[in-house]
């Protein structure tokens, strides 16, 4: 464990001003960024005495290797500054207001070319308008359906929409008048986006406006003596307001504004934020975060501010999407110290004006009160919910230290697992755990070459050797581009990031992208998948590079022995143990994505193509073709000329196209199945 009197400054080389700073571990892998009006004064309560210090920041502080920072002219810079560097960097021991996955939202994809409306769960991208989110999934289907007899747009999947697009005929939905079925050119692109606009409008709030104008068109219908046209248009203004009854007006003066609250304890914080349109509360979300250190509401509204708007400028950087970022007004329960700078921040994200400000009285009042409880009962659900998943997450990892006798806790555990039919379309996975939770971001999947006659054992050896051999050559390039910049001292690195100069060298970081390197980082843990046979391999491989730090187990299915390398018999952990718990999820997983993996390798490897034989075309080529035809059937009935207009065939080619499929027309039955098997392939 780093200790932090050997990395910290000299008090005389820390400057006063305004600036960012962050702390690094021994990897090189940034682990906080923090920003601070005087950086001398903010850096040295970070090395007062330990036990004066809160949890969390002792644990950071004891964790990092290094400390720098960069110094800023104004506030406005450092806010922006120190939202990038989290952005970029990641660092586990920042708070991350990450949207949460559970709830499910309304998507509108505004960057395809035909936008979609459909139910989503996940993070959020760019160039998609998202509305909610809603408590329950049927809430959003209800909605709607209310509101699709209104703005028919598509809501179908790309396979369904291009499957009718092909047969020329639209869905069901098209025929009750719930879609306007663009894929059959029914309307073209530009008037279907029209459509997706207008819900969105209504959906944002601008409902009056869009009422008036139904009355109208319905008045100059009904004038018109269009009584088909005036019953149509009434039966969607009921649409319309049955829709609008749903949602609850709030502040009665047409606010657009954000009321965020917070509940709180020593280590943790409860965020809630209702979005409220129109004076219609349009959506809810809610957030747990860990606190790094001592931090008051007012610092906590800060941070959430920054990182959450921030976010939201980002997501909504589309040309497409004409959303605001932030509203005009945010109501919270405290005000920031450097309020101003946050202000200017958030007006520039805008482009006009935002209100930060306490609510003191009214609805909005009562409203922020609302919010308040809201959060309140959201952090005692989390601490009802989570207090027994850290206790067995930290005892699971104790448990394995002491049943494996590991020299510490295996805080980051990689899994290697192996999928194959047969000794066919062999792959392989690799999983990594962090303080017991999956980390996604870095998985790994191989493809292993000629292993149908080796088997699984080599097979492990292969992927732990191409795995550790990256791991090594990305240490040795962090090792050859380490020079000077290195060893800096404190004062000349804060001279140097004064002038912006180049930054220096970290381990783990590759400096073109200024990311952290795919395999850069070894694993406390490695668990191979099997018995005594793949850990023996897994471990020779690891002797063989010279690793001699990385621990190495394998859990076999039938008994769910854990195997060391070199011993006879194997450990035998109690059924009720977490730390077996652990393991089986660790290798559950490595088997989940490797199985994922082999089905796309294989269904691909299915696919017998009647174009294989024609000289010069390769797959590119071929899905070029399919998907310019949309199926081999149109592709065989298609002449040279029409074969030739795709782009990259000349005549030559297309004859040879013409050629092998009117050959493979002839050898009509033994040829059937290949037809059908490309015809699908084109179809999805």
């Amino acid at each position: 464990m780093p200790d932090p009197s050997t990395y910290r400054p000299a008090t005389g080389t820390i400057p006063e001003s305004p600036g960012v700073y962050r702390f690094s571990d021994p990897r090189g892998r940034v682990i906080y960024v923090g920003k601070a009006k005087s950086l001398r004064q903010r850096l040295n309560s970070y090395f007062a005495d330990l036990s004066g210090l809160h949890p969390r920041t002792r644990q950071m502080v004891t964790t990092a290797s290094q400390v720098e920072w960069t110094v800023v002219g104004t506030e406005v810079e450092a806010l922006q500054l120190e939202y990038n560097w989290i952005k970029e960097y990641d660092p586990r021991f920042n708070v991350r207001y990450r949207d949460d996955k559970t709830y499910p939202v309304l998507a509108v994809t505004m960057n395809e070319q035909y936008p979609r409306l459909h139910v989503y769960r996940g993070p959020r991208r760019k160039g998609v308008r998202y509305f909610g989110p809603y408590a329950h999934a049927w809430a959003i289907r209800e909605t709607l359906d209310l509101l699709l007899r209104v703005f028919p747009a598509r809501t179908c999947s790309a396979g369904v929409f291009k499957r009718h697009g092909q047969i020329g005929r639209p869905c069901l939905l098209g025929y009750i008048d719930k879609c306007s079925a663009p894929c059959v050119g029914n309307v073209d692109a530009q008037r279907h986006r029209e459509i997706v606009e207008d819900f969105s409008d209504f959906l944002s709030g601008r409902t009056d406006r869009m009422v008036r104008e139904f009355e109208r068109q319905m008045a100059e219908a009904s004038d018109n003596l269009e009584f088909e046209r005036a019953a149509r248009l009434r039966d969607d203004l009921g649409a319309l307001r049955r829709a609008m009854e749903r949602q609850q007006v709030v502040l009665g003066d047409g606010t657009d504004a954000d009321v965020v609250a917070f509940a709180q304890d020593e280590l943790e914080a409860a965020v809630q934020v209702f979005h409220v349109r129109g004076g219609r509360v349009r959506g809810q979300r809610g957030w747990v975060i860990d606190k790094v250190e001592p931090t008051d509401t007012a610092q906590l509204v800060e941070r959430f501010v920054i990182q959450f708007y921030g976010e939201q400028a980002a997501l909504a950087g589309s040309a497409d999407d004409a959303t605001q970022p932030v509203p005009k007004e945010i109501l919270v329960p405290e005000l920031p110290a450097e309020v101003g700078s946050l202000t200017d921040w958030l007006s520039g994200l805008r482009g006009s004006r935002v209100a930060l400000r306490i609510p003191q009285r009214g609805d909005k009042r009562a409203l922020a009160e609302t919010v308040a409880r809201n959060a309140k009962e959201a952090f005692q659900q989390h601490k009802l919910r989570r207090a027994g998943d850290l206790t067995a997450r930290s005892a699971a990892l104790q448990e394995i230290q002491e049943g494996l006798e590991l020299d510490t806790a295996p805080l980051r555990i990689e899994c290697v697992d192996i999928s194959h039919v047969q000794g066919t379309n062999v792959v392989a996975s690799l999983v990594v755990f962090e303080d017991g939770l999956a980390r996604k971001s870095e998985y790994r999947r191989f493809e292993i070459k000629d292993a149908a006659e080796r088997g699984d054992v080599a097979s492990i050896a292969e992927v732990v050797r191409r795995r550790f051999r990256r791991y090594l050559a990305e240490t040795a390039a962090d090792a050859g581009n380490a020079g000077p910049a290195d060893t800096e001292s404190s004062d000349a690195v804060a001279q140097s990031a004064e002038a912006d100069a180049e930054p220096t060298v970290r381990t783990g970081i590759d400096p073109e992208t200024g990311r952290p390197r795919k395999f850069a980082y070894a694993p406390n843990l490695l668990v191979v998948d099997g018995g005594k046979p793949q850990v023996d391999a897994a471990a020779a491989v690891l002797a063989e590079l010279g690793i001699t730090d990385v621990a190495v187990c394998g859990l076999a299915k039938r008994l769910e022995e854990v195997w060391l390398p070199d011993d006879e018999d194997p450990v035998i952990l109690s059924r009720t143990s977490e730390g077996l718990y652990l393991l089986q999820r660790v290798r559950d997983e490595a088997h989940r994505f490797a199985i994922t993996y082999h089905r796309q390798r294989r269904s691909k490897g299915m696919t017998v193509s009647a174009l294989d034989g024609v000289p010069g075309l390769g797959p590119a080529r071929k899905q070029a073709l399919l998907k310019h035809f949309g199926s081999v059937r149109k592709l065989r009935d298609a002449g040279v000329e029409e074969i030739s207009a795709v782009p990259g065939f000349g005549r030559r080619t297309a004859e040879a196209v013409q050629a092998a499929l009117r050959g493979d027309e002839q050898a009509a039955p033994a040829a059937d199945g290949t037809q059908d098997a490309i015809g699908s392939e084109g179809r999805r």
